[in-house]
């Protein structure tokens, strides 16, 4: 061959090995809980030269880096609430071969009492699985984060509302209350993977829009979602509405109505407009609202945050006169099972939810903890109570994180079944009020769903 040509015949072959590896199959890595063979969602692997994967609502990542496939690579094993044994240096990692095509197991055991069931919301659910070429029917909603949960079963379907939501066209997003209606009772199963397909209410173009556009500057938030009926028998889908202005500052709190055909809440009634005179708003339904009947059989609709903090009569006319609400007391603190030390709920908006569990034949409640470890807002405790005022405690610890937050838990009641231990709760998996340098991809700023087993040993002391 002249040797003038051997340069390019050279450069040819190596072109075309670069494009085979470019395109070689993935290896496709399971991660799955040891004990139950479930998926693990939300598990990073990670490479000696820091090339992080995150496994997917499948519990899968999905590897075709060129420098991984074909040789034994060490990746760190990190996840909240699930690790792998540490090795004799002190690393928690698995070796792996990585090659095209092929599956690779690995098991992670379970250190927390929830199980994690996988993401509700955001965007590459599936991500991982369908770059192996599984999951491919499933459809991408446009939304790539889901802030802070409301829901309520209204005329046989069940609205999903969410505060800020991130979209892809531009970093603020939608600054404002998103909505989606799914059937009353999503889930047929309550394990991984999930798929709850949500029917979001859309603008002309296609995208997700607010369904609080309430007049005035600023955006509206929402808050104590319930569905009421009126002396008729006729059910109102109703809320407590704030405006937002400035720095996240709210100067205005009001009452709210759904409108079906328009799908939209209308202001109602306003409750307070902040001024000099009245700087802070009175006492209103916020939080997570609660059916109760009393001993004497009248119908309350309690609203949690995370204990009853106000009731009014569960009716559509009562919820409209704050004469009618009456304020109750939250306790400050609830005594750990394990050591007897003081445990802080977080008494806010963001702060958990409670309310009757048919199995336990209890009051339940999941609450965030302040000031906890070793995360300061990601630590959630139960505890249970014969009333929905108490007396609370002893709280056990059942959901933890490394460094990230865990705010809004939002307990899911009426999707088991009444003769079922299952208890299921999401809440906002976000770095915001942490101090974590970075984001975790995809699973930031979204609704995770966890399970609790009320029939786990490990809770006998709450019960």
């Amino acid at each position: 061959m002249n040797s003038a040509v051997r340069p390019w015949v050279r450069w040819l072959h190596g072109m075309a090995a670069g494009f085979a590896v470019a395109a070689a199959e993935p290896c496709r890595i399971e991660v799955v809980d040891a004990e139950s063979g479930w998926p693990v969602p939300l598990v990073e692997l990670r490479t000696t030269h820091h090339v992080s994967h995150w496994t997917d609502n499948a519990g899968v990542i999905a590897v075709d880096e060129p420098e991984l496939l074909g040789r034994e690579v060490f990746f760190h094993v990190e996840a909240d609430g699930y690790e792998v044994p540490k090795d004799g240096f002190g690393y928690r990692g698995v070796r792996l071969r990585p090659e095209s095509g092929k599956t690779l197991p690995v098991k992670v055991s379970r250190t927390m009492l929830a199980r994690r069931l996988g993401r509700l919301t955001g965007g590459g659910l599936f991500a991982e699985s369908q770059r192996t070429g599984r999951e491919l029917g499933w459809r991408e909603s446009g939304v790539f984060g889901s802030d802070s949960v409301q829901t309520a079963v209204h005329g046989g379907r069940r609205l999903w509302l969410w505060g800020d939501t991130t979209l892809p066209h531009y970093p603020l997003g939608l600054f404002d209350s998103a909505g989606a209606f799914t059937v009353s009772q999503p889930l047929k199963e309550f394990a991984p993977p999930l798929r709850v397909e949500f029917d979001y209410v859309r603008d002309a173009r296609g995208r997700p829009r607010g369904i609080t556009p309430l007049p005035g500057d600023g955006p509206t938030w929402a808050t104590a979602l319930v569905s009421l009926p009126d002396a008729a028998g006729r059910a109102h889908l109703v809320c407590t509405y704030m405006k937002i202005r400035g720095q996240l500052e709210a100067c205005e709190w009001g009452l709210a109505e759904w409108d079906e055909g328009q799908t939209k809440f209308n202001r109602l009634k306003v409750l307070w407009t902040k001024s000099a005179e009245i700087p802070q708003p009175p006492p209103l339904p916020q939080g997570h609202a609660v059916p109760w009947t009393d001993e004497s059989g009248r119908s309350w609709m309690l609203f949690a945050h995370p204990f009853p903090a106000l009731r009014c009569p569960a009716t559509f006319e009562a919820w409209q006169e704050p004469a009618r609400w009456e304020v109750l007391s939250q306790p400050n603190s609830l005594k750990a099972a394990d050591t007897g030390e003081a445990v802080q709920p977080h008494l806010g908006v963001h702060a958990g939810g409670m309310g009757w569990h048919p199995w336990r034949k209890r009051w339940v409640a999941v609450f965030q903890q302040v000031g906890g470890k070793p995360s300061h807002l990601g630590e959630l405790w139960y505890a249970e109570a014969p009333s929905p005022t108490g007396p609370w405690g002893p709280a056990i610890k059942v959901l933890t994180h490394r460094r990230y937050t865990f705010y809004n838990p939002c307990l899911h009641l009426d999707l088991p079944p009444a003769d079922s231990p299952v208890l299921l709760f999401e809440g906002t998996y976000t770095k915001d009020f942490s101090g974590h340098p970075t984001a975790t991809p995809r699973h930031d700023y979204n609704q995770i769903l966890y399970r609790l087993d009320l029939d786990d040993p490990r809770l006998r002391p709450a019960q």
